[in-house]
């Protein structure tokens, strides 16, 4: 399915629809996304609860299979300092897929901004529900831990 705009939210039902819309985000907010990972659980489960401090850039994903906490990206470096709160998609429902984005400096593959995507695995909303300036170094270790 493509990308589907419904009053003032868009829909979709695959990673891509995610990424296209974590995209867009991205480009409208000054610091395309250029590079990005879906988050899975060790588990095998790809569905979390969503937990997110952006004034501190913290983010944790909760499985919705096993239960297991994952502190996404270089959270651990800020935890202390956070105060994390969960989201809930328009339908009330607080478990999704999670695509997460960055953009990276010019000419280096520096982390320059993150965000977070998230796809309701209910009504098949689509949106970035976090984002932050990030100075996190190598994209592709940080994405590694997303």
């Amino acid at each position: 399915m493509a990308l589907t705009k419904k009053g003032d939210f868009m829909y979709g039902t695959t990673s891509g629809d995610t990424q296209a819309e974590l995209r867009s985000y991205s480009v409208a907010n000054g610091h395309e996304a250029t590079r990005f990972a879906s988050s899975k659980c060790d588990c095998g489960c790809r569905t979390f609860a969503l937990q997110t401090d952006e004034e501190a850039g913290v983010a944790i994903r909760t499985c919705s299979d096993c239960g297991q906490e994952h502190l996404m990206g270089d959270s651990e470096d800020y935890l202390e300092e956070a105060t994390p709160e969960g989201h809930a998609c328009v339908c009330e429902n607080e478990v999704f897929e999670l695509v997460s984005g960055v953009s990276v400096y010019k000419g280096t593959h520096d982390v320059r901004w993150y965000y977070i995507a998230c796809h309701c695995v209910e009504c098949n909303l689509v949106g970035v529900f976090a984002d932050w300036k990030c100075e996190a170094g190598d994209a592709a270790a940080f994405l590694a831990k997303v």
